[in-house]
């Protein structure tokens, strides 16, 4: 954890380097890594403005001792807005003339220290787990650039596992915080649903199935960052649930590592899943077995779910904005929306209410769900194309790549993935918590107990540490 936003923070905060090194630091690793293609916007004034910011508070000022003060961040071109950063979504259709607008977790971000600069690289809308838009640039993973490091928020995770930033702003409607983070061997918290803020706009709502937090390189990162988002309550549209602490003493975890032979998850993966329950059963917790198939019934139908709301979502847009120039795969979800009836659309929502009720009835018997987040290893780019109309297979290959990502999203529970070792190739090995509404603390808990094995290390340092 020697290499992560916190220690960035410190070193700041002791006066190692300013925010304004720092920034200067980030800048330099994004050029030296500008064919990873992981920033789609670089703002260079704006960021240097809010480091110099930064640097020229007083020494007693209440934010130079904030949990990320002086920390470079990168966003999302994708969700909430930050002033200065006017998003595209990954997409040729808009402009980043203008602004930017202000959202509530941008302000919460800035509040905790943070001082963005880039805009980092989506698909279009993104509707892929690859981070490759038509109108570039095409986000490759670090750890091996012939591989893609995952969507919507690939760009987001090639950024911090680069060390270009130590954290990113990073949405999660499907898994598009979980699955970058698992490609490139970091850690990503998606929050349960009500517990981040969303608003004021709300354009990244989805019927509640959009989160919004941070791709991070460690535990520690990810609980401070959580707790910095949930300062204050999540201003609507949902009550927010109760946060609770996290559980002393034994859990009972139901374990999931073999899903069904229609949904197969490679010999390692499910192997660093194995080895995650053996350390906490060794820690006293009880690990129960679990029926994939019981799983992956809930996870297969949440993947329909989450195809007909996107698709829903972008046939609104089309009456106020012209698809015409969107990707082939963009215009036939378009075209998907549009065809839908209301009832076929009054029946997904209905059945959101039924995969969260029988996800709850997992947890009537285990505290936790432990799973693998990925079936095999990070895609080779270009396996998820967007130039073409078949949207089930689109949806079907995500879901191949990542069967158990969106059951979080549709049910609203909150989940988290850490990598749990290597595989033979130096690629993580990824490993996914599953906990019930509120149960976010209890998640970095058993996450964090997990991280200490150390398991896996980065090859790359944050710019700015050395």
């Amino acid at each position: 954890m020697g290499s992560d936003a916190i220690a960035l923070a410190s070193a700041i905060r002791r006066g190692h380097l300013t925010a304004a090194e720092a920034m200067e630091a980030s800048f330099a690793r994004a050029e030296a890594c500008a064919d990873l293609g992981a920033l789609a916007h670089l703002n260079k004034l704006r960021g240097r403005a809010l480091a110099s910011e930064f640097d020229a508070l007083p020494g007693n000022a209440p934010q130079r001792y904030a949990a990320f003060g002086g920390v470079p961040l990168v966003v999302k071109d994708l969700g909430a807005p930050f002033p200065g950063f006017p998003v595209c979504a990954g997409s040729a259709m808009f402009s980043r003339e203008g602004p930017g607008e202000h959202s509530e977790l941008a302000a919460r971000f800035r509040a905790a220290g943070l001082c963005p600069f880039a805009l980092t690289t989506v698909p279009e809308f993104g509707l892929s787990l690859a981070s490759e838009p038509a109108a570039g640039p095409v986000a490759k993973n670090p750890l091996d650039p012939g591989l893609s490091p995952g969507g919507s928020s690939g760009g987001a995770a090639a950024a911090v596992a680069a060390g270009i930033a130590a954290i990113a702003h990073a949405t999660d409607a499907g898994g598009s915080i979980r699955v970058p983070a698992a490609a490139c061997g970091l850690v990503g918290l998606k929050p349960g649903r009500g517990s981040v803020p969303g608003g004021p706009g709300f354009g990244n709502h989805l019927g509640g199935i959009a989160s919004e937090l941070a791709i991070c390189r460690s535990v520690r990162d990810a609980e401070a960052i959580f707790a910095a988002a949930t300062i204050g309550g999540a201003h609507g549209p949902f009550a927010g649930p109760l946060l609770e602490e996290a559980k002393s003493g034994p859990l009972t975890i139901g374990l999931v590592t073999d899903m069904g032979p229609d949904w197969p998850i490679d010999e390692a993966r499910a192997e660093a899943v194995e080895a995650a329950a053996r350390v906490l059963a060794r820690n006293g917790h009880r690990i129960r077995p679990l029926e994939g198939e019981t799983v992956m019934d809930l996870a297969v139908r949440s993947g329909r779910i989450f195809a007909d709301i996107v698709s829903i979502n972008l046939a609104e847009l089309s009456a106020r904005l012209d698809f015409s120039q969107a990707e082939q795969m963009t215009r036939a979800v378009v075209a998907r929306g549009l065809a839908m009836t209301a009832s076929t659309l009054w029946a997904s929502l209905n059945e959101m209410v039924y995969v969260a009720r029988d996800l709850w009835r997992i947890f009537d018997g285990v505290d936790l769900l432990l799973t693998p987040m990925l079936s095999g290893p990070p895609r080779p780019i270009g396996s998820f194309p967007t130039d073409h109309s078949d949207t089930d297979l689109h949806f079907d290959r995500m879901a191949r790549f990542a069967p158990l990502a969106s059951l979080a999203n549709i049910s609203g529970a909150p989940a988290i993935t850490l990598p749990f070792g290597a595989d033979a190739a130096g690629l993580p090995l990824p490993v996914q918590l599953i906990a019930p509404m509120g149960q976010e603390r209890l998640l970095l808990s058993i996450a964090a107990r997990l991280e200490v094995e150390e398991r896996w290390t980065h090859p790359f340092a944050v710019a700015g540490l050395t």
